[in-house]
């Protein structure tokens, strides 16, 4: 019996040739999220361009655009004031004529402990840089894996994107088990931990004390260098793509150092 195969995660079946656009919910759009929304309007346009049904996106944030996000997150002077989420997704709508959607709060339960509306998707990918949201995230992706229905529009999967001044990581897990296919050449990984369970005292260990909002753009560059968040949201959304692209992986994340620009892949294995 050969042990040296590659372990590699095939992606959903039914992601590869939709019928209908791939719901994803993008959670947070601050440094990284504006810039991975961006990506994702490219990715989409070349789906759909390959014959794929493309995405179908909702934003995700209560945040209003002031000065100091100008510079460092993809807002124009004339924006501040209004909700980060509808000046971003009204500005990719106008771009691309898409019908994406905005939502000007946070992704949290609600007061009585339920899920908020839409917040079902097939993808969720979060640029959150707080730590207690994240596990707060992966408890509700948790509830709504034990309700799943074999359903086509079910959570299948979660994309953390995450940051510290010039370092950063973006881990993929599967929000339950993917089904995977025979086969000879590889051994096929079905489950993909959360970074919640995998990396949960690591991420409580680097969480900041100080997340108040920046006054300005100097100050904002010393907690986040400049291309950190925007090389994230490249490298992370080249993850994505490959999966729908080529319809596998060898990998589900990467950790980064922008300062000595040292990659460090992270092995479906």
């Amino acid at each position: 019996m050969n042990t040296d195969k590659t372990k590699v995660h095939f992606t959903d079946n039914y992601l590869i040739s939709p019928t209908n656009p791939i719901e994803v919910n993008l959670i947070g759009v601050g440094g990284t999220g504006s810039k991975v929304l961006t990506a994702l309007m490219e990715m989409n346009h070349s789906l759909t361009e390959l014959g794929h049904a493309g995405l179908q996106v909702r934003l995700w944030d209560d945040d209003i655009i002031t000065e100091a996000n100008l510079g460092r997150q993809r807002f124009a002077p004339s924006e501040t004031g209004l909700y980060k989420s509808v000046a971003l997704i009204n500005r990719v709508n106008r771009f691309m004529g898409t019908n994406w959607k905005a939502e000007t709060q946070k992704f949290e339960r609600n007061s009585l402990g339920g899920l908020p509306e839409n917040a079902k998707a097939t993808i969720y990918i979060t640029c959150v840089d707080n730590v207690k949201t994240r596990f707060d995230i992966a408890e509700m992706l948790k509830a709504m894996s034990k309700q799943r229905r074999a359903n086509r529009d079910e959570p299948k999967y979660w994309l953390d994107f995450g940051n510290s001044q010039h370092t950063g990581q973006v881990i993929l897990s599967t929000i339950g088990s993917i089904k995977q296919p025979d086969s000879e050449k590889y051994e096929t990984v079905a489950s993909l931990p959360m970074v919640t369970d995998e990396f949960g005292e690591l991420l409580k260990q680097s969480e900041q004390t100080d997340d108040t909002p920046s006054c300005s753009l100097t100050e904002a560059l010393e907690k986040q260098d400049l291309y950190i968040n925007a090389t994230l949201a490249q490298m992370g959304c080249s993850l994505l793509w490959n999966m729908l692209r080529y319809g596998m992986t060898e990998n589900r994340g990467f950790f980064l150092n922008l300062k000595n620009f040292y990659t460090q892949p992270l092995k479906v294995a």
